[in-house]
């Protein structure tokens, strides 16, 4: 059992290290937009909240990658719960895992929380853009 128990506990390390830098790229596109729109008060800076808007995008995009690297090892992890303690050979391959669509990048991005998340921000973003001009 203690070899089981050692490789599921390397697995969770990674869910864990996924889910710091779903949290991490949050903090920081709100600080970014943040400082942008305040620049773009500015009549010369209009064009930094553009730059804002392909920040959002961007740090979504990567915000998905996350997630799903993080669902690929949570398939793993459960994988791994389910083996007898002779079967586990400390394997971290995921790729039998990217054919399941619910791991894949796309499917991350729209998930429901990123959804929420950038859906909000893009809408709090678009309703200061209009109350600035």
């Amino acid at each position: 059992m203690e070899n089981k128990q050692k490789h599921l506990e390397f697995i969770q390390n990674i869910i864990d290290r996924m889910a710091g830098n779903l949290f991490f790229l949050k903090g920081w596109v709100i600080t970014i937009i943040t400082a942008l729109f305040a620049w773009s008060t500015q009549p010369i800076n209009k064009e930094y909240i553009f730059i804002a808007y392909l920040i959002v995008i961007v740090f979504w995009i990567l915000d998905g990658y996350f997630l799903s690297q993080e669902r690929l090892f949570r398939s793993l992890y459960n994988h791994v719960r389910k083996l007898n303690e002779k079967d586990i050979d400390f394997s971290m391959d995921i790729e039998k895992y990217k054919s399941i669509d619910r791991n894949s990048w796309a499917y991350s991005m729209f998930s429901s929380t990123l959804l929420w998340f950038y859906g909000v921000l893009i809408f709090i973003m678009i309703l200061i853009t209009y109350l600035i001009n």
